[in-house]
């Protein structure tokens, strides 16, 4: 058994709720840490996300964390996110612990192996301390959800076991600041308020000196320090943890489309909804999310992005007329190009005979390339060098299925999966090569790749940078910690959570 005196310290960053900017601040403390000298790695024991990634190992974990991890300049490793659980249903989730896919649980079925989850997510946690100077820990969702905390592993639970020191995030865009502070506060127990050394209020607006009495009655009501106020920002771009942020966009007028334009389609399930961030960085071209069926005819391209459930959200885009919509502007000459799960729509049927997502089946697909998809185990989790043309890419693959193609060329040669020279085909690619597919994400994130596929919609004129993928993260991480030093006291906050200022007073591990 490790001892606790020896492991690293640990600073945990929790919330007043959901979205209220709980990975920004765990982002931005991984960066000043780095930048100071200082080994640190983050860490979530349980993230709920379909927007996940693969490890140097070839494992899956949250990207919330692989972000961190790459924010702290260091190689995403399953231990900062031991549990995954990825939604399939309203009630349903597959677990995924230390980067594996195990089955489907329910919600009940998973509070059953809570000790046991909670248990693996401790050793990880020790094991990160062993390695690392500094864990910044991230919650999940309100730290004070009163119905939850008897069987919550990821917020005051984790916080303990740890001996962490807390800061509160709230968020002031929301509204009622205040009481978001002071109702989390009355909510937990006397020990849980003890372990708050702090609160920062992000996505502030305005002019800070209008606030001033505002922090001043927090620190006196709570007597807890206002560490800063973090303003809104713009002019950097950090990747969301979940799609939350893409949720009921709008049915866009036709009139209101600003050309030129490319549609993803907001499937119930969508997954690594991140992968189209390189595109809508792009000054000359506007991306928008669509759930409402509309005409798609203003739109250069259409692009049907990953599921956690293919065949459900397969049903959905014929239930909701999407289908009918997708096969006309396919005919009249639109492009159309699908990722991971939507790759698997656009063939011609999605079998899924071991019901992996569900009842067992066949689905009917989109029949715009000539591929059909069965569903089955193992799940494909690759770190993948392609080449599409001359141009070379890389990405990533997290997919139960195997898709066969009986027509058409593949999209992509696959040349390395995990570190591992391959020859492999990826992908399909129809006769008039307006139809595309592909299992990569992270499709966009080569510059090369993104300005052949605007190319190959027409959009020759749209100019992509060569800082796009990891250097356009790593400035944006940079700007972040810029950012947050300006308006958060960095230091205060590194002296009540006892986090080693000099080298000298690091352990050597």
């Amino acid at each position: 058994m490790n001892d606790k005196n020896k492991l690293a310290p640990c600073i945990a960053v929790l919330g007043t709720g959901s979205e209220v900017g709980k990975s920004v601040v765990a982002t931005a403390l991984c960066r000043i840490f780095a930048n100071q000298g200082i080994r640190v790695a983050p860490y979530k024991a349980q993230n709920m996300s379909n927007n996940s990634g693969v490890t140097p190992e070839g494992l899956e974990m949250g990207r919330a964390q692989i972000v961190q991890a790459q924010a702290a300049r260091i190689a995403p490793h399953v231990d900062m996110n031991p549990i995954l659980l990825k939604p399939t249903s309203d009630v349903g989730s597959q677990v995924v612990l230390l980067g594996r896919a195990g089955e489907n649980s329910s919600a009940v079925e998973y509070h059953h192996q809570k000790d046991r989850l909670f248990s693996e997510a401790c050793a990880a946690l020790d094991r990160l301390r062993n390695r690392y100077d500094l864990v910044v820990i991230e919650g999940a969702g309100s730290c004070a959800e009163v119905n939850l905390m008897p069987h919550d592993i990821v917020n005051f639970k984790i916080a303990e076991y740890a001996d962490a020191p807390v800061l509160l995030v709230a968020d002031i865009h929301r509204g009622g600041v205040f009481a978001q502070i002071v109702g989390t506060l009355a909510c937990l127990a006397p020990h849980q308020q003890d372990l708050i050394v702090g609160t920062i209020i992000n996505r502030f607006r305005g002019d800070i000196r209008l606030f001033t009495d505002g922090i001043e009655w927090l620190e006196d009501r709570t007597g807890k320090t206002v560490f800063g106020v973090h303003p809104w920002y713009s002019h950097f771009v950090i990747e969301s943890e979940d799609s939350v942020v893409i949720e009921n966009p709008a049915r866009v007028s036709p009139e209101n489309i600003v050309d030129p334009a490319v549609a993803v389609l907001r499937l119930p399930h969508i997954s690594n909804f991140t992968d189209f961030d390189p595109l809508s960085g792009l000054t000359d071209l506007n991306l928008y999310f669509l759930e409402k069926h509309q005409p798609l005819d203003r739109f250069k391209a259409v692009i049907l992005p990953g599921s956690k459930n293919t065949r459900f959200d397969l049903k959905w885009l014929m239930d909701s007329g999407w289908s009918d919509e997708i096969s006309r502007y396919s005919r009249q000459g639109g492009h159309v190009l699908g990722i991971c799960g939507g790759f698997q729509m656009m063939g011609r049927v999605v079998h899924d005979p071991h019901g992996l997502e569900g009842a067992p089946g066949s689905t009917p697909g989109l029949s715009l390339l000539p591929v059909e998809t069965t569903l089955e185990a193992p799940k494909t989790t690759t770190l993948t060098r392609f080449v599409w043309g001359e141009s070379e890419g890389w990405g990533y693959e997290i997919h139960m299925g195997r898709t066969v193609r009986d027509a058409g060329q593949p999209l992509l040669r696959v040349i390395e999966q995990n570190g591992a020279v391959c020859t492999k085909e990826d992908g399909c690619v129809s006769a008039d090569a307006r139809s595309m597919g592909t299992y990569v994400h992270g499709f966009f994130d080569t510059p090369a790749i993104a300005d052949r596929w605007l190319r190959s919609i027409g959009l020759d004129h749209i100019e992509v940078s060569t800082l796009q993928g990891h250097d356009a993260r790593d400035r944006d991480f940079e700007q972040l910690a810029a950012h947050f030093e300006q308006h958060v006291d960095v230091g205060q906050i590194s002296a009540s959570c006892r986090i080693p200022a000099d080298e000298s007073k690091r352990n050597d591990r």
